[in-house]
């Protein structure tokens, strides 16, 4: 899968964090030849993937000590081909020993998926 670019860096408005990133989704990813042949689409796991590694990206330190323990929701409204430019925006915030990540993913004009994430701190990443 293609690496997150930062878009926008990390920045705090109204006590949360906000960032974006950027991905281009290539026709050579492995996961086109099967799902679905003729008519490739980006699975919802792939997207789910894209948001947490652009997390990652943005803030490496937020994750140092996390592991993913949740989706909180996950809502796919459209979808991401080859080719594709997917743009995730992204908010968080932090609790004791929690993250809880909201992102939006779109592709141009279209909306892609909105999806909720949690990560408990303290254990591996």
């Amino acid at each position: 899968m293609a690496r997150p670019v930062v878009l926008r860096d990390p920045v705090v408005v109204e006590g949360e964090w906000q960032a974006a990133t950027t991905m281009l989704i290539g026709a050579e990813e492995p996961v086109f030849a099967g799902h679905f042949p003729g008519f490739p689409i980006l699975p919802g796991v792939c997207v789910l993937e894209c948001v947490h590694h652009s997390l990652r990206t943005v803030a490496p330190e937020l994750l140092a000590d996390a592991r993913m323990d949740g989706i909180e929701s996950a809502r796919f409204t459209g979808t991401v081909v080859p080719g594709d430019e997917l743009i995730i925006d992204l908010r968080w915030n932090t609790e004791a020993d929690r993250v809880r990540c909201s992102a939006k993913a779109h592709s141009g004009q279209s909306a892609i998926a909105t999806i909720r994430l949690t990560y408990r701190r303290g254990g591996a990443g």
